[in-house]
Formats: C-alpha cells, structure tokens, sequence
C-alpha cells in the first residue's frame, strides 16, 4: 500500500526546489487575557526553519508542509561547511509547533472597569512563568565534477554530503541520480558553488521508516560552525508557483535577531480592535499581513514576536521547556530537564534564551539575495499584539460614566478606521459587524 500522508516535514526553505523520484525581570508587563492567535497554518505555501545561534555555532532546524507519497520526497540544502554525522538529527514536530504557538500574534481582550469606581493606581510586572562516517569516493564521478564527501543514515533518512566543481555537472548529477530538477536552478546552485559551499541531501527510507513506526516524516536539523549566519531561500523560489511565506525563529542568547541585507519592519500592534474579531482573528491578520507586505513592496523581513523565552505576557501557549529549547539548538542554557525554562530560578545570568520569530513573503524578483541575520543586544519585548476592549454596560449614576458613554461611539470609529487601514477591508462592512456587536460608531 503507497503510504501518504500530510506531515509537517516544504522541508526548509530550498527544500521545494528539488524532489526525488516523480529569566529577565520584565519593565512594563503589557497584561490581558489571550483568546485567539494567528499560527503559521494561516499561511499556505509556507515554510519553518528554526534557527539556533551560539557565536557562530548554528543549528537549523527545517519543518515544511509537504504533502505526497514519501518517496516523492527528498530535500537538497546549500550549507557552508562539511557536515559529520554527528552533527544531523531529527526533531519532534510537536516541538516546532510549540514554539509557533508560543510566539504566534495574538489576540487579548480586557473588560472596562465601572468609571463609577474610584481607580487605584498600581504598577505591575510580569511573573517570569556514531562517529562521522568515512568519505565515500567510489560514486564520484569526475566528468560531473561532484563529490560525495560522505554518506550517512538519518532516522527515516538517507542523506549524502556533496560538493561540485560546476553547477550543470551537479545538475547532471542530481538528475541522472533521478532528482527532479526545475528549469532556473542551475545558475542558483552555481552561485552556492562559488561560494564554496556543500549540498546537504536527504531522501526518505521508506523500509527505515516503516521499521521506525513514526508514521511521519520529522524535521531535520543539521548543525555547524560558520561565520554565516543566514537562511538559504533562494532555492526555494526556483519552481515556486507564486510567492512563498517563511517563519523563521531565531533562538540566541543576546538578543533580536534582524535582517542585516533587507529592512526589518515591525509588524503593526498594540491596536484596539472590534469584538467581532474574535471569531474572525485568522482573516483579520491574515489581511493585516498582506497589507503590510504589499506596504512594503514584499522587500522586507517582518517582526511578528520578540521577548526572552523565561516569561510571557499574554502567553499564547504555555512556556518552553529547557529540553524542547535544548532540541531545537539552544545548548548553551545548559539543562535539558521537561521543566519550563522559567521554572529554573538558578539559571545563570547570559544562560537565558531570547527567541526573534520573523514572517517574510518572498519570491525570486523581491528576494534576489539570500537572508543574512545579525544578532543584537536589544532585549526589549515586542509582540503582534490586538486588543479588544469590552465597554461597561451598567447604569450612568456618576458624571463620569456618562462622559464615558458619551465617548464610545468615538471609540468605536477609530477601531474601523483603524481596522479598514489595516486591512483594506470595507469600513462600511466593518462598522455592520460591529453594530451586531452592540459596537455603534459614529455616522
């Protein structure tokens, strides 16, 4: 029986080009009451890499929304230095899904006090919540002018290490090797060429894997020492049909990670939004993310969360664990126990983790060049946040609740207003949902 399935495993950016066969003490605590969040499944056409960096020690993790026969499946992946084995795993995808959920945007809602009742001034922070296998020569072939450095088996995967003199001898290779090649990556993997760089490539053993029972494929994670500090994307867009979406989350020890070759925008937040939104919170931001894009002409690399992974305000899912971290490449926290990372109150100073997850929209015209990152010291928190506002519906018996009252309708244009600019959607039609919502603006 062929055995299909959908599995988390576009196996990173490149991976869609090629296929075989056929605690930190928070300052300002931002509060409120998580209800709704905007995860990666939002988005079709979308990769997930995970990208851990220690100095320059990286590991990247690469999780895709692939869909077929497994043994249509196989991944090819520019890396800078020769991979030994020990430095190839495979991950859980529950982890990578954890961590999209942990720093999705999300949707909070608080509820006005009575303006009756006298207000009491307080402030409040958050609560931190086998050896390398020998070089395999004998396939080599030199009238392809590609090498097979080494050869190794992966869980459910067989991956080789290759290096080529010339890109149309690596794409005679790869073809005759029956990797299905698109029209276009010659010239890009010659350029990885002369950047000295190997191919990472991996199939599926489809024998490996029944014996395996994992009943999918699980993201692979290669790590290594470069000075390079990027994703490679470009691959990627060579038989893309159209624009493709990337959530990169980028785990450090110092700080925000940011685009160093293309602009890196904030994505719109901390905007007061309808109550209707709560059961319409996937279009909302799916259309806010669009708007941003096309705002910026699809050239730039966009914020969606930035905090340390010790705390979360509001949390979209439950904190990280140190092992779940220590899986995904943050070894430098040094404990791999099931508690939440913010659990440990003996965490040494400089041991924490600061996670960066960034949404970039791409395609070969508005991404020529591959993503190069650079770590800051900035530790300051920010998240894709929207906040609903439910007003108080009891009786004016102060001045002070008619005045507040009176205000509303104000208060409810503003968030058409600012919703329709968002969006692009039709204020008309926002302002209609809103008035089943009891939400009446201002004619």
């Amino acid at each position: 029986m062929t055995l299909r399935f959908r599995k988390l495993v576009r196996t990173s950016v490149a991976a869609t080009a090629i296929l075989a066969n056929a605690a930190i003490t928070p300052a300002n605590a931002f509060c409120g009451f998580y209800v709704a969040q905007a995860d990666a499944k939002l988005f079709n056409q979308s990769s997930k890499v995970v990208l851990s960096r220690d100095g320059e020690q990286t590991a990247i993790t690469m999780a895709s929304d692939f869909e077929g026969d497994v043994k249509e499946f196989a991944v090819v992946v520019p890396v800078p230095t020769f991979i030994e084995r020990k430095q190839i795993g495979v991950v859980e995808p529950k982890t990578i899904e954890h961590l999209d959920k942990y720093t999705a945007p999300r949707l909070v809602e608080y509820h006005d006090e009575d303006p009756c009742r006298p207000r009491i001034a307080f402030s409040r922070s958050g609560i931190p919540y086998p050896a390398a296998v020998g070089v395999v020569q004998e396939r080599a072939s030199r009238s392809y002018g590609v090498t097979i450095e080494a050869s190794y088996d992966v869980a459910e995967y067989d991956v080789l290490i290759l290096s080529a003199q010339e890109s149309d001898g690596l794409t005679r290779w790869l073809t005759d090797n029956q990797y299905r090649i698109p029209q276009g990556a010659e010239a890009v993997l010659g350029s990885y060429i002369k950047q000295g760089m190997r191919f990472f490539v991996a199939k599926v053993n489809v024998d490996r894997m029944k014996n395996l029972g994992t009943g999918n494929l699980r993201p692979l994670q290669v790590r290594y020492q470069s000075p390079k500090f990027m994703v490679p994307l470009r691959l990627g867009t060579v038989n893309a049909k159209g624009p493709q979406d990337l959530i990169i989350y980028a785990l450090t020890k110092n700080g925000r990670v940011e685009a160093a070759n293309y602009r890196t925008v904030k994505i719109p937040s901390d905007i007061d939004v309808p109550l209707y939104l709560k059961n319409e919170f996937g279009p909302f931001y799916k259309a806010l993310f669009e708007r941003a894009v096309a705002r910026e002409n699809m050239q730039a690399v966009f914020v969606e969360y930035a905090w340390d992974m010790g705390w979360c305000d509001p949390c979209a899912a439950d904190p990280m664990s140190n092992k779940e971290l220590v899986e995904l490449g943050a070894r430098w926290i040094g404990s791999d126990d099931d508690a939440p990372f913010s659990a440990r109150r003996n965490v040494a100073p400089g041991s924490n983790a600061y996670v960066t997850r960034l949404h970039v929209r791409y395609d070969a015209k508005s991404f020529p060049e591959d993503i190069v990152f650079t770590e800051t010291k900035d530790r300051s928190n920010f998240q894709g946040r929207y906040i609903q506002h439910h007003p108080w519906r009891g009786e004016a018996t102060c001045a002070a609740a008619k005045t507040y009252k009176e205000e509303l309708p104000a208060r409810f244009a503003k968030q058409a207003t600012d919703v329709a600019q968002l969006t692009g959607w039709l204020q008309s039609d926002i302002v209609a949902k809103m008035e089943k919502s009891g939400e009446t603006a201002i004619k």
